[in-house]
């Protein structure tokens, strides 16, 4: 097996959309996370997945047609969504669109400040406050966490480990991320891989806005 690549990356940039054509990419964090790329005018015919989904976007606008009605959910960079268990889901999109796709085993347990089927925008879940660092959980099971995370200037997490892949996304500003004892700085809209176990830090440079999704 291949090694993985260990750095700041980013996922826009790295499946950047081709005209015409639709690609899907399996990630490296985690089983049944992939990356979709989306050339300007293609679509995804409606689907139904027995398990939640979370949709991440990452780059260029589309739209979500989500339920048997076809609602349009509209969606860009650093906006999600989460769909429940048997919703009929499609996609498309005029101008291009990359985002992220992971399947849930069971079900999820969400913020009440989320609502499935209805995009939010991840940075304005949790605000700045003065010296500390806010922390949302958006959605939960023992398969996955997704959380939102601001951090004030100054702040910053320790050294640790997490039990699982885990995939940061940089919503806001900028951080040094510290990885196996090497540093890494990151910024809005790029990402970070965490491998099962990683030694992890992350030092906000000014104020700085994160998500991270966490696959168990």
């Amino acid at each position: 097996m291949a090694e993985t690549k260990v750095g700041t990356f980013s996922i826009a940039a790295d499946h950047a959309p081709i005209p015409g054509l639709t690609i899907s990419s399996r990630s490296d964090a985690g089983e049944g996370v992939t990356y979709f790329s989306l050339g300007s005018h293609t679509d995804i015919s409606p689907e139904t997945y027995p398990g939640t989904v979370l949709y991440v976007g990452n780059a260029g606008a589309g739209e979500f047609l989500v339920g048997t009605e076809g609602s349009v959910a509209g969606i860009s960079a650093g906006q999600s969504l989460i769909t429940r268990g048997g919703t009929r889901v499609g996609v498309r999109t005029q101008e291009g669109l990359v985002y992220t796709e992971a399947q849930v085993k069971g079900e999820l347990v969400m913020n009440e400040a989320i609502k499935a089927g209805e995009v939010f925008a991840l940075k304005d879940l949790v605000p700045y406050q003065g010296g500390s660092i806010v922390n949302m959980d958006v959605a939960h099971n023992d398969h996955m966490k997704f959380v939102v995370m601001a951090f004030d200037e100054g702040t910053g997490l320790s050294e640790h480990a997490a039990p699982g892949d885990a995939i940061v996304f940089a919503l806001e500003g900028k951080a040094i991320i510290g990885y196996e004892g090497e540093e890494y700085p990151i910024s809005a809209g790029e990402n970070f891989h965490f491998a099962p176990g990683g030694r992890h830090s992350v030092r906000a440079e000014g104020r700085f806005k994160m998500a991270l999704l966490l696959m168990l």
